[in-house]
């Protein structure tokens, strides 16, 4: 028996989010899917997080347990001749048997993508958030400062969410713009239920003008929901990587180029735009 570690990246717009629904096709469900028929076994899959419906990943991350003599690194080739084009593993290797994604200290890493223009491009449809309202980035920026640190984010919480504490560290919040796409990059040591969204959100509501930047410690010493801004739709949320404890960034520029069209990473590992629009 050996475990496997997967590095996912998926468009999430046509899966009820990554776990199984009794309503739809999951990323998790057709991971099983393929993996079982694939090994000849009854394979479950855990990932190290739950993304949401319509949400996307350049780098969820999932192991399983496998008897199969296949090596672990071709799993990744053998799983992507049996899954749908938007569902494509960028890496497999065996990890060790207690390695459990959900149970170690991560940081992990989202992007928020706006395409702020005076109509839609066609081809960002499914992947960015369209607004025709001039958003002022430097606004924003302001405003993201804010927010880094170790802060209780219990007004960037969506209503219902059980957690024994709502007290998250971010580590950097960076709000780019190029050309015609604004990009909210977020790296923390773990989000609430729609957090990043509700981030994104807040600071849409900055950047049109609404609101100041200084609101923003108004907001965390709330500590009401309705405090904050609007959630923002999912489809322009992606899960970027999740690094784990004593783990150095995943090195894997390569695999990622290419996933979306507007995207490309430079030799660091992160996302940078490569077009004008």
């Amino acid at each position: 028996m050996k475990r496997v570690e997967l590095i996912v990246a998926y468009d999430g717009t046509n899966y009820r989010g990554w776990q199984i629904q009794k309503n739809g096709d999951t990323i998790e469900s057709m991971l099983n899917q393929a993996l079982s028929d694939l090994t000849g076994e009854e394979i479950r899959v855990c990932g190290a997080s739950r993304t949401d419906s319509g949400v996307h990943a350049m780098g969820n991350v999932a192991v399983f347990d496998t008897e199969a003599r296949m090596a672990a690194d071709k799993f990744s080739y053998a799983l992507n001749q049996r899954l749908p084009e938007d569902i494509r593993i960028q890496r497999s290797r065996e990890v060790s048997p207690d390695f459990h994604p959900r149970y170690q200290e991560t940081v992990k890493t989202y992007e928020y993508w706006i395409l702020n223009r005076e109509f839609p491009l066609p081809a960002y449809r499914l992947n960015t958030y369209f607004t025709y309202c001039r958003l002022d980035v430097s606004r924003m920026q302001k405003a993201a400062s804010y927010l880094v640190g170790e802060h209780d984010f219990r007004s960037f919480c969506a209503a219902g969410a059980q957690v024994k504490t709502t007290v998250r560290r971010i580590y950097k919040l960076q709000v780019t713009k190029e050309g015609d796409l604004i990009s909210i990059r977020v790296t923390g040591n773990g989000f609430l239920y729609n957090m990043v969204r509700i981030i994104a959100g807040t600071l849409i509501k900055v950047g049109t003008g609404e609101w100041e930047p200084s609101c923003i410690p108004k907001i965390l010493q709330a500590r009401d929901r309705k405090a904050a801004g609007p959630t923002a739709p999912a489809k322009g949320l992606t899960l970027m990587e999740i690094v784990f404890q004593g783990e150095k960034e995943r090195p894997d520029p390569a695999e990622n180029r290419g996933i979306n069209p507007h995207l490309a990473l430079d030799t660091h590992g992160y996302v940078s735009y490569n077009i004008k629009l």
